[in-house]
């Protein structure tokens, strides 16, 4: 007879408290990895993100591959853009790993900005890069994509793979459904973005699964000047709305 049902048959089992199961460490631990529990767990990422980032001035969540090296020119200009964000006011969120998004939390540390990281938790990544003033670690990637959205002013992509990708497709879905209005999505470096949005302006458009105005919503630059101004007049929009 299977273990469990063994003992769930038990009278000793059946008779006792709620109480007494709750404060008894004995029997199988695997009630923790209930749906029940999970929930709990969900809520207190959400309760601590809301917490800890509520009072963050106006940021930009910056994105891009960890896998950049930092003598690589991506680098360099992760770093050039982070800088420049926080000169102009913003903080940078990034997700608070190595590469592109160490590069984006430096420049912004070093320039005297707010340096946000939102971690989560990976077998092939260990912590927060070195350069995070303010972090927060998640264990669900949905609850930490909340957080990217819900405190930034806008999104800008470097280059990256399918964890920036991700993070640049659900950007233009909630802004193409109205769910964030006003919220520029840039993407930095046409040699590496330019045939990604060709495919978006002949293919997918050709195919009619998007519509001319959809093209639209991508910003696609080379200067990190220009990302600021982007950045600034959504700001500003938003503002005057």
């Amino acid at each position: 007879m299977d273990k469990r049902r063994a003992e769930h048959k038990d009278p000793a089992r059946l008779s006792s408290t709620t109480d007494q199961r709750l404060l008894d460490s004995r029997g199988p631990g695997d009630w923790v990895h209930s749906d029940a529990w999970r929930v709990q767990r969900i809520q207190a990422e959400f309760v601590e993100g809301f917490s800890v980032l509520a009072e963050i001035p106006r940021a930009v969540t910056v994105f891009g591959s960890a896998r950049t090296a930092p003598d690589h020119p991506d680098y360099a200009t992760g770093m050039e853009l982070g800088s420049a964000l926080a000169r102009a006011g913003y903080a940078v969120i990034t997700g608070g790993g190595p590469g592109i998004m160490e590069a984006a939390n430096r420049g912004c540390s070093e320039a005297g900005g707010l340096s946000v990281g939102l971690g989560i938790e990976l077998p092939f990544e260990q912590g927060l890069n070195p350069w995070v003033d303010l972090g927060v670690g998640f264990r669900y990637f949905f609850a930490r994509k909340t957080m990217f959205v819900k405190y930034a002013q806008a999104f800008v992509c470097l280059p990256g793979g399918f964890g920036t990708l991700d993070e640049l497709f659900e950007a233009l879905v909630l802004v193409q459904t109205g769910k964030v209005t006003r919220f520029p999505v840039v993407l930095l470096g046409s040699a590496y973005w330019g045939g990604l949005v060709d495919w978006v302006r002949t293919t997918a458009l050709d195919h009619g699964v998007i519509s001319p105005k959809d093209v639209d919503l991508i910003h696609v630059v080379d200067d990190v000047a220009e990302v600021v101004a982007i950045v600034e007049r959504g700001f500003q929009d938003l503002v005057e709305q």
